[in-house]
């Protein structure tokens, strides 16, 4: 009898086991709402043919304040680049400084050149340590992880002239090259809204695309501005790295000023791409 008992009880165990599990296993399928993370972000379609100048110096302007991270260094926090409210006026007068090493002629000339070729002129100042102001930290903004193209940048000259309240000579490149095609590959690849997000699991893919080379020196990209983070894991653990890329002002190092860092990539990341970043950072020993 104390068999069959048993053996009834042992059966009621398993039974509501069973039971328990199916219900969680339903719950977590059917019961708990699915969260679909946002598409990356499209860059704008552009019609240059049918622009005006106006619209081409918005354009300028959200570039600058956007894919350009002009504004993580060019700005009154922390002093770490000239600002550039006047740079088309004080163009003129950089030209002719006899510390000018570039090939511009003309001040529209001389603020394409200082975007793609920084180090043509550096403010007293703001170079490289050690370099004696010859080497800008700045990197060229066509290439690495900021990735401007000829448009844009021309864009972002037309800003610059017209917030100095000088006349804006740039004209809107027709043919839009490479920023057209990519924005109608990307929005052809996001068009519909069930489509995947793209996620990357490359650390050295994330860093280009977030442009954190544009302040780090880290995976070849020679930012100066920022920490350099080449051996970042030799003393600091993947707690602290992933708290100073989702609060950047919860530690400042030491020599470094706060509200430098953008505190929105807690946004920009999706937390798988997070994840193989801090796990990157931590190794580089």
């Amino acid at each position: 009898m104390g068999s069959v008992a048993g053996m009834r009880n042992l059966i009621k165990v398993m039974s509501f086991s069973l039971l328990t599990i199916a219900a969680f296993a339903g719950y977590s399928n059917f019961g708990i709402p699915v969260i679909k993370p946002a598409l990356p972000p499209v860059e704008e379609q552009l019609d240059l043919e049918s622009m005006t100048m106006d619209q081409f110096i918005a354009l300028g302007e959200r570039v600058f304040n956007g894919k350009g991270t002009c504004t993580l260094c060019h700005s009154a926090v922390g002093g770490r680049a000239p600002l550039l409210d006047t740079i088309a006026t004080t163009a003129k007068e950089r030209l002719a400084d006899e510390r000018y090493q570039g090939e511009a002629d003309t001040a529209e000339a001389y603020l394409f050149e200082s975007m793609v070729k920084p180090s043509a002129y550096v403010v007293s100042g703001f170079g490289k340590a050690g370099t004696n102001d010859t080497e800008s930290p700045m990197p060229d903004v066509a290439g690495g992880g900021i990735g401007m193209s000829d448009a844009e940048t021309k864009a972002v000259i037309a800003y610059l002239q017209n917030l100095a309240g000088e006349e804006v000579t740039v004209e809107i490149p027709i043919d839009g090259g490479d920023m057209a095609s990519s924005a109608e590959s990307e929005s052809e690849t996001v068009a519909d809204s069930d489509a995947k997000p793209v996620i990357l699991e490359d650390p050295e893919a994330i860093i280009v695309k977030h442009a954190c080379g544009a302040c780090h020196k880290v995976a070849d990209q020679v930012g100066a501005l920022g920490p350099d983070l080449t051996q970042i894991g030799a003393n600091r653990d993947e707690a602290y790295l992933r708290r100073a890329i989702l609060d950047p002002n919860a530690d400042i190092p030491e020599g470094f000023q706060p509200n430098i860092m953008p505190n929105t990539y807690g946004e920009q990341l999706y937390a798988k791409e997070l994840e193989v970043l801090v796990t990157y950072l931590a190794g580089l020993k």
